[in-house]
């Protein structure tokens, strides 16, 4: 039922149907491998350190790679890595600065889409991580 008249401040005019209440289907964001990791960790806050990443194997034998560490906890840091990497592999961490220069040892790895999640523990204490307990 319509009433009052156009232009009336109280006027309801019909200009078509009334939309009925519907639902969409929300997009569903994509947890990433390095986040699934991190819940093995309850320390784990999220960063965003740009570091060089080096493996040395065996002798004179380096891989190294650009990743971003996407969490750390005052012993551990947890990043994606593209690298063949394994349990007990020993690294290098430098960001561009100088900063961090750190070596760990990696104490877990989950494979994903030749992508490689990787949580890997310093060998020493780090005076200048920014994650402290």
């Amino acid at each position: 039922m319509l009433t009052g008249t156009p232009g009336d401040p109280g006027c309801v005019v019909n200009r078509g149907s009334v939309p009925r209440p519907g639902t969409a289907p929300a997009r569903a964001s994509q947890e990433s491998s390095t986040a699934k990791l991190a819940k093995f960790f309850p320390d784990a806050t999220p960063v965003r350190i740009p570091v060089q990443l080096t493996r040395v194997v065996g002798e004179g034998k380096a891989f190294s790679e650009s990743t971003v560490i996407e969490f750390g906890t005052p012993h551990e840091v947890l990043f994606a890595s593209s690298l063949p990497l394994e349990f007990a592999d020993t690294l290098r961490l430098r960001n561009s600065d100088g900063t961090l220069d750190a070596e760990a040892c990696v104490v877990a790895v989950q494979y994903n889409s030749g992508r490689t999640a990787v949580a890997a523990r310093f060998t020493e204490d780090v005076r200048n991580w920014i994650v402290k307990s």
